[in-house]
């Protein structure tokens, strides 16, 4: 009677029908296919929740990602809150009201030289009424062109929107928007609305209720890739 290795040919000292130990053996049961090892992502694996990997969806919020309602990601600066419709409108009221001083203020120095170059050179008061009336409404038209365009373009916002905390980026940068972006999200509602009698501008005025991202683009915003978040 021997109590030794009951197989004498068997090397590793193993019980007949197991495999070596530490050693995966043809024939053996392996690992449940589509399991990668444990901490290290595999090619064609899924990957763990929580987990960003290549061509896989990202989790909320992250890079790339979508944003709960009420916020916008965007590249160069993540996570954001965009400015509401309520701060969006009050905001549109304050630059009237500043645009509407700089005109004020504007056609009081013109009108006031254009009215002493008249008494000086004894012109008479029909070319001086039509001069100024044109001149007025030259100077409104550029103030309010330029106005909402050129503080878009500098400062990535407006006075406004200053007062109330919010700033106008581009959507796929990060950044301020440049001259052309700021000019068409300027013109944009004004074009459409001069060539509908004034309805296009509504529509564009109420679109961002109908953005279903969350975001409050309105149409312009779209047309620009201009977004306004909260600073």
């Amino acid at each position: 009677m021997s109590f030794g290795d009951p197989n004498p040919n068997n090397p590793y000292g193993q019980q007949p029908g197991q495999p070596p130990q530490g050693q995966p053996g043809y024939g053996y049961p392996q690992a449940p296919q589509g399991v990668p090892p444990q901490g290290q992502p595999g090619y064609g694996y899924p990957q763990q929740p929580g987990q960003p990997g290549y061509g896989y969806p990202q989790q909320p919020g992250g890079p790339g990602g979508p944003a709960p309602e009420g916020y916008a990601n965007v590249p160069g600066l993540g996570v954001v809150e965009v400015g509401t419709y309520g701060a969006r409108f009050g905001a549109r009221l304050l630059d009237m009201i500043f645009a509407y001083i700089v005109v004020i203020v504007l056609n009081m120095i013109i009108f006031g030289a254009a009215f002493a170059g008249s008494k000086a050179s004894d012109g008479n008061s029909a070319g001086f009424a039509v001069g100024s009336f044109l001149g007025a409404l030259l100077v409104t038209a550029l103030t309010f062109i330029f106005y909402d365009v050129i503080f878009v373009s500098t400062m990535g916002t407006t006075p406004g929107k200053m007062i109330l905390g919010m700033r106008i980026v581009n959507s796929r940068t990060g950044q301020k928007p440049s001259f052309g972006p700021a000019l068409v999200r300027w013109g944009f509602p004004i074009g459409l609305g001069y060539i509908t009698c004034g309805l296009g501008y509504v529509l564009i005025v109420i679109s961002p209720f109908f953005d279903n991202t969350g975001q409050l683009r309105g149409w312009h915003d779209k047309a620009a890739n201009t977004l306004v978040i909260k600073k």
